[in-house]
């Protein structure tokens, strides 16, 4: 039964053609009649045609003329209001001062700016002659001298030592002492005499490297200007000199002589 009610009504939706004055005198009637007649008969219990009227005209009075579809199954889109526009917050940018830059304003703020600190001087710079009282550079044919080399760096140096002999030397020792600033580490030595000539050593001691060249037996040195080499690494800087020395001992015709003293800074 419900499925032939449905399709009468689907049918008749489709057929009819609404007539807005028939209705609201159809709707006038049936009000004047209500005032007759206390009681109304259901839908359900009057004829299929009579509920098929009432429905099409309830429908097109609601929905003015969209009754089709909504009887079709196809819903009605609910009608949405319009939400309404919200502004969005406007932000101000900050006011900058013409002229003036942040180091300014930060200063303005903070105070002066503190002067910066003064730059220590490096020690060892500048010529140092060896004191008169802890050296003594002359004795009898040897005359000695010691200096920085100065290809020296800031990480690596060369103490060199001249000695001069007037007559010849039948043995001879050569000890160059340098004190332990701060990372100091050897990397090699030479002199212009023989290799062969010479036993080379090297050792910490005392709290310096110890570069010792001993003349071997039976060896002799020239009379001349013969040179001596120690090279190192050390702490990066300028390096101080003031407690490294070297000491030489020999025997010539005449006796034994010996001088020492320290080294200067290259000039």
């Amino acid at each position: 039964m419900n499925d032939e009610i449905s399709r009468r009504l689907r049918e008749a939706a489709v057929a009819h053609e609404p007539n807005r004055a028939r209705i609201l005198a159809r709707v006038e009637r049936g009000a004047a009649g209500s005032e007759v007649r206390h009681r109304t008969p259901s839908i359900v219990r009057s004829s299929p045609r009579a509920a098929i009227v009432g429905l099409v005209v309830a429908a097109t009075l609601t929905t003015g003329g969209l009754a089709v579809a909504a009887i079709g199954g196809a819903p009605l889109l609910p009608v949405v209001a319009p939400s309404p526009t919200v502004p969005s917050p406007t932000v101000s940018s900050p006011t900058v001062t013409p002229g003036a830059s942040p180091s300014s304003r930060a200063t303005a703020s903070t105070g002066p700016a503190p002067a910066p600190a003064p730059v220590p001087a490096p020690t060892g710079g500048g010529a140092r002659p060896t004191p008169a009282d802890d050296s003594r550079v002359e004795d009898g044919p040897l005359r000695s001298e010691g200096l920085l080399d100065p290809h020296s760096t800031i990480y690596w140096a060369q103490s060199n030592l001249t000695l001069e002999t007037t007559k010849p030397l039948s043995s001879v020792t050569v000890e160059m002492r340098i004190a332990q600033t701060g990372d100091v580490r050897d990397t090699g030595n030479w002199q212009t005499l023989p290799t062969d000539d010479f036993t080379v050593t090297v050792e910490e001691s005392g709290g310096a490297l110890l570069y010792r060249w001993a003349l071997k037996p039976g060896r002799t040195v020239p009379a001349g200007k013969h040179a001596f080499a120690s090279q190192y690494n050390h702490a990066t800087g300028v390096r101080d000199l003031e407690h490294d020395s070297y000491r030489v001992e020999a025997q010539g015709p005449r006796g034994s002589f010996a001088v020492w003293g320290g080294f200067a800074p290259a000039g």
